[in-house]
């Protein structure tokens, strides 16, 4: 048995090593098997074959399952994701498994940007899109000029990200204080990072936005897997490394930024799963597709625990995602201690 397998479309035909492939195809199907058992779940549970019937536009459960889980579920899927993509992003940048947007305070920075939309602003769709990305960016920025001495792949931008990070955090605490009630009860629901009330029109332009970043990924696929060969090979190659960089830092962001505006911060699916399809496809560096779609399985499943623990009331994801995400951040700081 190889380790390659040829596949072939007409005239054209493209040679993939047999794991990752095994492996992406075994995740798409575990998403797909998770996404179908959250729309058969919910305060009742639902028949297959009224969930089929419901797709198709029959039966008595079209809106239970078409308008009230569909969002839901179309968003975990499409938000864990892009959470997946951007955690690739920025271990491909910082060669480290820390290098994650909710440990460098990226994360943190795209909620600040948020809470300054819904205290200061009106808080629509659009201004919290904006603001999230700008604050994302405004961190992302701090974090690279204060690291500049080592560069982005020395430890020295993973230590100040996490000072970033807890400093937003209390500056996103005393934003809530100083706020109204009523705004700071919202904002501390919604800083948990919860799919609870998702519905399509507030789907709609995040789902573009992560559909384009995707599409620029895919053109920067080839600068990256140069660029993970060392700077001078990539530079030699033709890689503009500067250039991919600057492009890599706006996707990375944008993808947390954007899941951030509609759900609020969800943290530890971008540093979980990079690393668990790393594992899984087998690939010597964190490649972006079994990034993607192990968070597509992360999330979903991190929602249907948040719904079924305290069933019928629903937790926010982001807590699930904490109490997981924490016991996989102490065992990767084990693991890299153990290396040392």
């Amino acid at each position: 048995m190889t380790g390659h397998v040829v596949l072939r479309a007409g005239t054209y035909s493209i040679r993939v090593a047999r794991r990752p492939l095994v492996a992406s195809l075994a995740l798409v199907a575990a998403a797909l098997a998770l996404a179908f058992t959250a729309l058969c779940f919910g305060a009742s549970w639902s028949r297959p074959g009224e969930v089929l019937a419901a797709l198709a536009g029959h039966g008595d459960s079209v809106v239970v399952v078409r308008d009230w889980r569909l969002p839901r579920v179309a968003a975990a899927l499409v938000f864990g994701a892009a959470l997946g993509l951007a955690g690739a992003i920025f271990q491909n940048l910082t060669r480290n498994a820390l290098g994650s947007p909710d440990i460098i305070g990226l994360d943190a920075g795209s909620y600040t940007g948020a809470l300054f939309a819904i205290t200061v602003l009106s808080g629509t769709s659009a201004q919290l899109s904006v603001s999230s990305v700008a604050g994302g960016l405004a961190a992302a920025a701090a974090v690279y000029f204060l690291s500049l001495r080592s560069g982005l792949s020395g430890m020295r931008l993973i230590v100040i990200g996490i000072a970033m990070n807890a400093m937003l955090t209390a500056l996103n605490s005393w934003i809530v204080l100083r706020a109204e009630l009523e705004v700071a009860m919202a904002a501390t629901g919604w800083s948990a990072g919860s799919l609870n009330g998702v519905d399509w029109a507030e789907l709609v332009l995040p789902f573009l936005v992560i559909g384009a970043l995707t599409l620029l990924l895919v053109t920067l696929s080839s600068g990256m897997r140069q660029a993970a060969l060392g700077d001078d090979l990539a530079v030699a190659s033709g890689v503009r490394l500067n250039l991919l960089r600057l492009l890599l830092v706006l996707a990375g962001v944008g993808c947390t930024a954007t899941v951030t505006a509609v759900a609020g911060p969800i943290v530890f699916i971008a540093l979980a799963a990079p690393q668990i399809g790393r594992l899984l496809a087998g690939t010597a560096g964190v490649a972006l597709m079994p990034a993607a779609l192990t968070g597509a399985v992360l999330l979903p499943a991190a929602d249907l625990v948040a719904q079924a623990v305290f069933a019928p009331i629903s937790l926010p994801v982001g807590v699930v995602t904490t109490v997981i995400g924490g016991g996989y951040l102490i065992w990767l700081l084990v693991r890299r201690a153990g290396r040392t």
